[in-house]
Order: structure tokens, then C-alpha cells, then sequence
């Protein structure tokens, strides 16, 4: 869907219930900056610099539903006393004139469960590297429970000032692995053809707008394609499965958009991304097997892609036809081309994440002067860093190699 009316990206608009100041938004982006699973100061003054920048609203990731639901023992999970630090999160990111979103979310086959000490899940049995494991497959029960936990983090991050929840339907994440025809290999109502497949999803869904209202916009971070090509029978989730996909909630009515992503940080991560691939730096970033691991299969499991702006465009077109809802694109976003190039195929709003973290106040200057141009050189060095203090090593001056 294209208009020749292309809205002013840097005009006030409208997100569900919500009016944001632009139509640019800091998209999730592992922050590695709760050591103990707890809003920090750093936590803070990393999203008031943000907010400070200019966008419309600052995604918080990543917020997990259930301890074991955190890639590591580190991460946010959803709880009563996590509500003080959040308040002091979302109030300062307010205080800059920005909304606070909430990336809500379980990793699934992505955890760690040796340092969640707790078993991953994921739609079927399958490896869990993170934790060199194997996951367990949640029966009817313990998915009723799961779709439960959701809508309780849901309604505590509105509790803690919140305008917006983010649902992690992407990466091969929980959600995500029953979406994928590789991962899902069940035999009951959750998997099978995609109805069944995307059932779980469909029903946090329901369950969170039930849980709160219609005070704060709900949107799904949903996977165009896995990166995981065809093999024989064996596939992941693609493209065509997205575009029904999104049908299927846009006709159940419970999100206000979609935010149409790719790649999978259990099978092919680079795909997201694109651009250069910090191999040595990926590895650094661990001990003991996962080191070696990722020295020995870095070539396989980290895969080059070329750089190029807005370069999920071309893929989210698809979905962005597929339904009359607002979408959101990611991908690429680094200047005012490409927003303009977004704003004229029909999207809403543009997700920013890597050009943020070179340049906080990219949106400012950007609705100032649109001839200005990110800084950001794609070389991927911020990436490794989630694990300890997401940061741009460019920026700070570290040393690099």
C-alpha cells in the first residue's frame, strides 16, 4: 500500500490510543544494564538520553514475562519488585517529552538455563545452545499458564507508567518458535498448519488487551522470515506466513500495529542486522564452550550480509499490503531518505536502533536539517557489547580489534 500523501514523519500522529510527538521510535535493543535484574541508574540515564534525542517513544528490552523466561539471569523480569525501578525508568523517559514502551517477552529456545537455572522452552524439543541444552515443550496447561503470565506483566509495566507494550513475536523467541514450521513440530492444537501454529500468539494477545484496556497501544514485534531457507520438507517461518499472520491479528482487533522484523538469534542472528560481523568480538564476549563454539562456528552462525538503508524494506512491503493496520518499519533507518521512503510505501511509523546508539540526538537534528546523515558504520561492534553495557565502542572511543 503506497500514498501519494506521505505523512510529515517529524508531525505529531497517532498510535492506538496514544498521540506521540513524531513517528520515530527507538526500537528494543537489549540494553545489558541490569545486573541484577533491576533498573539501574545507567538503565535510566541510557533511555533519558534517548527520549532527550528526539524520538516519539523508547522501547525498554527486554522485559521477560517469567525468570525463565530471560536470555540470562540479568535480564527484567516482570515482577512487584521491579515496579520502583520502572516507575523511575518510564518517569524519566517522560520527562524528556518521549512515551515508554515495554518489549514483553519470552526467549524460549534463546534462554540461558543454566544462568535462568531453569529449563528453556520452545514449541517442541530442540537444542537450546545458550544453556547447551535441550528445551522442554509446555503441554495445554503450562501454555494456559504462560498466556496468563503475559497479561499479569502486562498490566504491572502500565502499573509502572508504560504507554505501550511491545509483543516479542520475533527471533525465534517463544512465540516465535511456535510460529516457525521448523521449530514447531507438535501434534496437538498448537501446531501443525499455521492456525495452529499462531494460536499461542493470537492469545497473549488477547489476554494482554484484555489485561489492560484500552489505555496503552499493544503492537507485535512479527518475523518475515527466519533466515533459515528451505531444506527438503524442513522450512521456517517466511514471508507468506507473516502476511496471514498479520491478518490473523488484524482480525481478532487487539493490536494497534506490527513491527515487521527477521532473523533468528537461535539460527542465523546476522540476518536482523546485516553488515559487518565482529566474529572475535562475538566470541570475547563469552567463556568456556560457548567461546570455542562461536570461534569454531562463527563462519556458519554469524553469516555476512551487505549494508544497505531501509534493507528490510523490501520484505516488509509484503506484509505492509497484507493489511490495512499500522505497520512499522525496521531495518536501515539512518536518515531522512529512508524515512521518507518509509512514510511513501504506507508505513506509519520507523523503528531506529544501531544509528540511536552512535547518535541519541539523530531525531533532533534530523527534523532540523533532513540533509543530516547517521554516523553509524554498520560495523556491528555495539552487538557484542548486550551481554555487559549495550554501548557504540565508535562513540566512547573504546579500542578496537
Amino acid at each position: 500500500m503506497t500514498t501519494s500523501t506521505a505523512p510529515d514523519p517529524f508531525a505529531p500522529a497517532r498510535l492506538g490510543p496514544l498521540r506521540t510527538r513524531n513517528r520515530l521510535i527507538k526500537c528494543a535493543t537489549f540494553e545489558g544494564m541490569t545486573p541484577d535484574a533491576l533498573v539501574t541508574d545507567d538503565l535510566i540515564a541510557f533511555h533519558r538520553e534517548v527520549a532527550a534525542g528526539g524520538v516519539a517513544i523508547s522501547t525498554v528490552a527486554y522485559c521477560a514475562v517469567t525468570p525463565g523466561g530471560r536470555t540470562d539471569r540479568h535480564q527484567i523480569w516482570l515482577r512487584p519488585e521491579a515496579v520502583p525501578g520502572l516507575v523511575r525508568l518510564t518517569d524519566a523517559i517522560h520527562n524528556e517529552g518521549a512515551l515508554a514502551a515495554a518489549q514483553i517477552g519470552h526467549a524460549g529456545p534463546v534462554a540461558n538455563s543454566v544462568s535462568n537455572r531453569v529449563p528453556a522452552l520452545a514449541a517442541s524439543r530442540i537444542p537450546a545452545p545458550m544453556g547447551m541444552s535441550v528445551t522442554q515443550s509446555p503441554d495445554a496447561d503450562e501454555i494456559a499458564g504462560l498466556v496468563a503470565a503475559f497479561a499479569d506483566a502486562a498490566r504491572l509495566a502500565v502499573d509502572a507508567g508504560f504507554d505501550a507494550l511491545e509483543l516479542h513475536c520475533g527471533h525465534n523467541y517463544l512465540l516465535s518458535s511456535f510460529l516457525s514450521p521448523l521449530l514447531n513440530r507438535r501434534r496437538d492444537g498448537y501446531g501443525g498448519p499455521l492456525v495452529n501454529r499462531a494460536r499461542f500468539a493470537r492469545e497473549v494477545a488477547a489476554a494482554v488487551r484484555a489485561a489492560v484496556g484500552d489505555q496503552v497501544a499493544v503492537w507485535a514485534k512479527l518475523n518475515m522470515y527466519d533466515g533459515t531457507p528451505r531444506r527438503g520438507p524442513l522450512r521456517g517461518f517466511d514471508v507468506d506466513e507473516a502476511c496471514a499472520t498479520a491478518r490473523l491479528f488484524e482480525a481478532d482487533g487487539h493490536l494497534d500495529a506490527i513491527e515487521p522484523t527477521a532473523g533468528s538469534s537461535l539460527l542465523n542472528p546476522m540476518y536482523l542486522f546485516h553488515g559487518d560481523v565482529p566474529r572475535k568480538e562475538f566470541a570475547d564476549a563469552f567463556s568456556g564452550p560457548m567461546r570455542w563454539g562461536l570461534k569454531v562456528a562463527g563462519p556458519v552462525f554469524l553469516k555476512h550480509y551487505p549494508y544497505h538503508d531501509a534493507y528490510l524494506l523490501p520484505l516488509a512491503k509484503q506484509l505492509r499490503a497484507a493489511v490495512a493496520m499500522p505497520v512499522i518499519l525496521l531495518g536501515g533507518v539512518t536518515d531522512r531518505a529512508s524515512i521518507d521512503a518509509a512514510m511513501s510505501e504506507g508505513f506509519d511509523f520507523v523503528a531506529m536502533g544501531r544509528a540511536l546508539l552512535r547518535e541519541p540526538d539523530l531525531p533532533r537534528r534530523l527534523a532540523v536539517d533532513p540533509t543530516v546523515h547517521s554516523q553509524c558504520t554498520h560495523c556491528n561492534l555495539c552487538m557484542p557489547t548486550i551481554y555487559t553495557h549495550t554501548r557504540c565502542p565508535v562513540r566512547t572511543g573504546e579500542a578496537i580489534g
